[in-house]
């Protein structure tokens, strides 16, 4: 009898170590939002750890929270890493990117994780972040050499899931707003006037994996109630559902369905890796087909 490629425990080991680097990112998102601990200084070593589960620790914690907050504050998605004009330039990237998420493999997202780290060592003005990026691609990059010198298999899984994690994240990240996008230094103010609080859910969308059993969007820690985060940022992940009752009742446009954003997320693979805008959200049957949604605007890459 052939041996499986996958033995059960391999496989729960897969997802557990999956589902881990989740709860991990979001996490780092309540910490960045004061929301786990009274003490700053509590949530910020909280995000610093979560960082490090999540495979993001080459940029500080107090960075990601700080482009963070400015995505709210600014109702506005800002990335200091302008990587449309890197595609512009290098016509081989861009087609070496759609090649590869045509075959279901996050190369956008692997290339926003690897700029933070990267980056330091080219560009100028990121060489104050260069000694904590050289150390954590030491420190890491010894931790998954032990690990394949013990297992080979393991190591391979853990790729596996990180490729995983960083579809799931995509898939949540790219659908939550159409916002504006600005590429920007961490302090550069935006060309244009703030926007108001009625822009804000105008142009923000909860994606939720279960409207009928409310319980499987603690998968995520509630992240997909993403109209209700925005209309109170302060409140933590376990509140936010009674905060979306409150505001909507049983349901509100904005609210898009799983079935809805796996359609749109699986044909707009390819043209979302270089498309002008985020698309729009329509009306009625197959109302999110022309929502093509974002690369670049995690919370743990734009900086």
């Amino acid at each position: 009898m052939a041996t499986p490629l996958f033995r059960d425990r391999e496989a729960a080991g897969t997802l557990l170590c999956l589902h881990t680097m989740i709860l991990a990112a979001y996490l780092v998102h309540e910490a960045a939002h004061q929301t786990l601990f009274a003490r700053p200084g509590a949530n910020t070593a909280a995000g610093e750890t979560m960082t490090f589960i999540a495979g993001s620790s080459y940029a500080s914690f107090e960075r990601i929270r700080h482009m963070h907050i400015r995505h709210h504050v600014e109702r506005a998605d800002l990335t200091c890493f302008d990587f449309p004009s890197l595609l512009r330039r290098h016509p081989a990237v861009l087609r070496t990117l759609q090649v590869l998420e045509w075959a279901y493999i996050p190369a956008s997202e692997l290339l926003m994780h690897g700029q933070v780290a990267a980056r330091p060592f080219f560009v100028p003005s990121q060489r104050p972040y260069l000694r904590r990026s050289a150390a954590m691609l030491v420190v890491r990059g010894a931790l998954l050499t032990a690990l394949a010198c013990w297992s080979l298999k393991a190591f391979a899984l853990y790729f596996l899931a990180t490729l995983l994690f960083l579809h799931v994240l995509n898939f949540f990240d790219a659908f939550h707003h159409t916002f504006e996008q600005f590429f920007v230094a961490p302090d550069q103010a935006l060309p244009q006037p703030q926007r108001e609080r009625s822009y804000e859910q105008a142009n923000t969308y909860s994606n939720l994996i279960s409207i009928r059993y409310p319980w499987l969007n603690l998968l995520t820690l509630n992240f997909g109630y993403h109209n209700a985060h925005h209309h109170r940022a302060s409140l933590p992940w376990y509140r936010l559902p009674a905060l979306h009752r409150s505001l909507y009742g049983g349901s509100t446009p904005a609210v898009m369905r799983l079935r809805e954003l796996l359609h749109t997320w699986h044909n707009n693979r390819v043209r979302r890796v270089f498309a002008a805008d985020y698309g729009k959200f329509g009306e009625g049957t197959g109302r999110a087909d022309g929502f093509v949604g974002a690369h670049g605007v995690s919370f743990l890459t734009v900086v």
